[in-house]
C-alpha cells in the first residue's frame, strides 16, 4: 500500500540499509510481468524497484532459489525472462555486493544467521563460488547422509519402501550443498532423507531444471579413476551433476556404481 511505498522511498534517501529481496526478478518485455505497488498513478516494475534499490543499499540479500538464481520461475522455457537478482544488478552494471541464500525454501537459520553476521561484524560472510555464505552451504549433502554406507556398499533402493541409497529414485545430494543434514527443519525436527524423501537439489543454482525429472536416476557420467576435488570436477566437466561430486564419488563412478546402467543389472 502507499504507507509501505513511503517507507521503502524514505529508507533509501536516508541510506545505509540492506535490501532484502525474495522471489525472482521477471525481465522480458521491460519486466511488466511483476508490478510492485504504484508511483504517480504508474505500476512500479519490480526489475526496476530491485535496480533502484539495489544500487543505493549497502548489501543485498537474495532470499531463496528464486531470488538468488532465478528457480522455479526461471526452469525451462521460461517465458517471462526471469532471473536471480544478482544477475539483474550486474546486467544493470550497478556493483553492491549480493549475498545468495537459497533454498526452496530456505531455512530460516540461513536468513537470519547471514543477516546478523552483516549487522554484528558489518561485513559480508565468507562466500563460495555461487556467493552462498560458506558456513551453511559449505558441505555436500552426500558426504553427510545417513543412507551413505548403502551408497559405499553399492545397496540402491528400487522404491521408496526398501532401504538403500535413494540415488536411483531421484537423489541429487552428490550435487546439493547446505547443512539440512545437520540443522534440519521444525526445531531440529526432521529433513527430507530423514523423511524418506531423496534430496531434489534446491540449493543449487541450476534448479530446478539440473534436478528434474526429481524422482529419476541422475544421468551417467564417465570419467577416469583419477582423483579430482568436486570444484575441479564441474570446472573441467561443467556438468551441473558432476560439480558436487567429490573424489569418493569418482571412484565409484569409475567402478560402475554410478555408470551406465546395465539391464537387469543393480547399478
Amino acid at each position: 500500500g502507499e504507507l509501505a511505498m513511503k517507507v521503502i522511498d524514505e529508507t533509501k534517501e536516508a541510506g545505509k540499509f540492506y535490501l532484502v529481496v525474495e522471489g525472482a526478478v521477471p525481465t522480458k518485455d521491460g519486466g511488466i510481468y511483476c508490478t510492485v505497488g504504484e508511483r504517480n498513478n504508474q505500476h512500479v516494475i519490480f526489475q526496476d524497484r530491485v535496480k533502484e534499490l539495489g544500487e543505493k543499499a549497502e548489501a543485498v540479500i537474495a532470499i531463496g532459489t528464486c531470488a538468488s538464481y532465478g528457480g522455479i520461475a526461471a526452469a525451462k522455457p521460461n517465458p517471462t525472462g526471469c532471473k536471480g537478482v544478482q544477475a539483474v544488478l550486474e546486467d544493470a552494471g550497478i556493483k553492491t555486493p549480493v549475498v545468495n541464500v537459497p533454498g526452496c525454501p530456505t531455512h530460516p537459520d540461513w536468513f537470519v544467521g547471514t543477516l546478523a553476521h552483516i549487522l554484528l561484524f558489518n561485513e559480508i560472510p565468507e562466500l563460495d563460488k555461487l556467493g552462498r555464505p560458506k558456513v551453511f552451504y559449505g558441505k555436500c549433502v552426500h558426504d553427510n547422509c545417513p543412507r551413505r554406507q548403502y551408497f559405499d556398499s553399492s545397496i540402491f533402493a528400487k522404491n521408496f519402501s526398501e532401504p538403500g541409497c535413494l540415488l536411483e529414485i531421484g537423489c541429487k545430494g552428490p550435487l546439493a550443498h547446505c547443512d539440512s543434514f545437520d540443522r534440519m527443519w521444525n526445531s531440529g525436527v526432521s529433513w527430507c532423507l530423514k523423511a524418506g524423501a531423496p534430496c531434489i537439489g534446491c540449493t543449487e543454482k541450476d534448479f530446478p531444471d539440473c534436478a528434474t525429472p526429481f524422482y529419476e536416476r541422475m544421468p551417467g557420467i564417465n570419467l577416469p579413476n583419477v582423483t579430482a576435488s568436486a570444484d575441479a570436477v564441474g570446472g573441467v566437466l561443467g556438468v551441473a551433476v558432476a560439480a558436487g561430486i567429490g573424489a569418493h564419488l569418482v571412484g565409484n563412478i569409475a567402478k560402475g556404481r554410478i555408470g551406465k546402467k546395465e539391464e537387469g543389472g543393480e547399478n
